[in-house]
């Protein structure tokens, strides 16, 4: 009802005006205006863009204690923030403190926890944001959002009276990237301008709290380097997949909330998911719990944990099925990657199963004694012949290969060329740029020929028990590496079925 008579009223002031003969157009242009702006979403989203910063939340509630591994990385961050807790044995030896630490690593292994942990370890004030939110097509409101969120972290720090804030700004790529890369309007440069400023500390009227800036990415090569110089990212941890050892410590923290049966075993668990990152064994440990409630049990046991690791790895069951010749042949091809991989390295097969998962019709588990990260000849020589091993199975056995074997061989030729590269071929040490196509052919087609012939001489010295394999497969459709090595008469093993190496189909 007011709307009508806002509308009479202001019908009634124009006709006067316009008998006073004074010009309209001015006014009802500017009338026109205001009613844009105030009706229109996308302008009014506009306004709301310059009026409310970017949103960010004080976060903490964990310590270094509730993250498993990283030992590295936790000391690291521990010795640069002693620098806060301890001002005056820093100031007595001269010592600058650090300004930004620079988390980098892949998905997944605890960069957030730990820039939590050091907010809850210096009793800071914690802020955090993520690059994302600095990003917007109007200009300059990228660089307000870096201005507010430095204002906010001094404000929060004098408002829980402490002398120190830590800014956490994750995938930081997306704000510091390199300068110059996007032509189209200067607001991403004017952004990351900004952040410089504030890192440098020249906008600081009040020296009264030490600001320190800890960012995550899994793309430092991204950042602008004068980001990463001294001075201002002081420290760049890095923040790897776990060891062995850490994976155990990890399992061990995910699992002191959930009921375990007699027979579960860490250790082995860990062993078997070389590869897997905090987040994956967070999810491992949760999956197998959901596997226990899906079964009606009050505790989750080991077989609950051995089929977690299929799922992280592969994904949930499939509910199609194959024929029984395609399945057939699905356990051949299997059952040859699992043989060949025991003569080459005994007691590595944890499990070979033909169940459909994601997009794959059946996969090998190798678990070996301990993590790799070096690889001599032998070792690449070895994965390639393990790649091989389905295809010449199926040869052998059913005069043919099968499509199935495509991703084997991408596989093959990718160790290969990890093994030219690394100066381990007859070509000797050879350069990636250099090395003309027709020379990289024929050298990764003599490797893998040479490895081929080797593999078909094993498997057709165990032929028999790659068969009775074949037909425990079709049956069970999964097979424990103990019980792989007694059907094809290889040396029992005492060693535990111990990464996560999976050869599909």
């Amino acid at each position: 009802m007011w709307k009508w008579a806002a509308g009479g009223v202001a019908g009634g002031v124009l006709l006067f005006l316009l008998a006073q003969g004074i010009d309209l157009l001015p006014i009802v242009l500017m009338l026109a205006l205001l009613a844009l702006v105030l009706n229109v979403p996308a302008l009014r989203g506009m306004s709301r863009h310059f009026a409310h910063p970017v949103k960010t939340g004080a976060v903490g509630g964990i310590s270094f204690q509730d993250i498993g591994g990283q030992s590295s990385a936790k000391k690291e961050i521990l010795e640069a923030l002693d620098f806060i807790q301890d001002p005056d044995a820093v100031q007595s030896l001269g010592i600058r403190p650090l300004k930004g630490i620079l988390l980098t690593g892949p998905p997944g292994t605890g960069k957030t926890l730990l820039a939590k942990a050091a907010a809850q370890y210096t009793g800071s004030a914690f802020i955090a944001a993520a690059g994302s939110e600095f990003i917007e097509m109007y200009a300059g409101v990228g660089a307000q959002r870096v201005r507010d969120l430095f204002a906010r972290a001094r404000e929060a720090a004098h408002q829980q009276d402490r002398t120190s804030a830590i800014v956490f700004i994750d995938e930081i790529e997306v704000l510091g990237g390199k300068r110059g890369q996007n032509h189209g309007h200067l607001e991403y440069d004017q952004t990351i301008n900004q952040l410089l400023v504030e890192m440098d500390g020249l906008r600081s009227a009040r020296d009264d709290v030490k600001v320190l800036v800890m960012a995550a990415s899994n793309r430092a090569d991204l950042l602008d380097e004068a980001l990463t110089r001294p001075g201002r990212f002081d420290r760049i941890i890095r923040v790897d997949l776990p060891d062995r050892d850490a994976r155990r410590e990890i399992l061990t923290l995910h699992t002191r909330n959930k009921p375990l049966a007699p027979d579960v075993d860490l250790d082995r668990i860990a062993r078997e998911t070389f590869g897997f990152s905090g987040a994956h064994l967070e999810s491992l440990a949760n999956e197998a719990a959901i596997g226990a409630l899906r079964a009606g049990e009050r505790t989750i046991a080991q077989a609950h944990f051995v089929e977690a690791v299929d799922k992280v790895i592969m994904g949930e069951k499939l509910d199609r099925r194959p024929s029984s010749d395609e399945l057939r042949r699905v356990a051949l091809h299997e059952a040859g990657h699992a043989l060949v991989a025991e003569v080459l390295r005994p007691a590595s097969v944890a499990s070979i199963t033909i169940t459909s998962r994601g997009g794959a019709l059946g996969y090998v588990r190798q678990a070996p004694d301990d993590d790799r990260y070096l690889h001599t000849a032998q070792e690449l020589e070895s994965d390639i012949a393990i790649a091989l091993a389905g295809m010449v199975s199926e040869e052998l056995t059913l005069g043919g290969r099968s499509t199935g074997a495509a991703q084997d061989f991408e596989q093959a030729f990718q160790r290969g060329r990890l093994l030219i590269f690394s100066g381990m071929s007859p070509l000797g040490v050879v350069s990636e740029q250099t090395l003309p196509e027709a020379e990289l052919h024929s050298a990764l087609t003599q490797i893998v020929r040479g490895v081929e012939e080797r593999v078909r001489d094993v498997l057709s010295a165990h032929v028999d028990g790659l068969r009775l394999a074949a037909d425990r497969l079709v049956e069970s459709e999964r097979l424990g590496g103990a019980e792989l090595r007694a059907l094809c008469g290889l040396a029992p093993l005492d060693a535990q079925e111990p990464q996560v190496e999976a050869t599909t189909a």
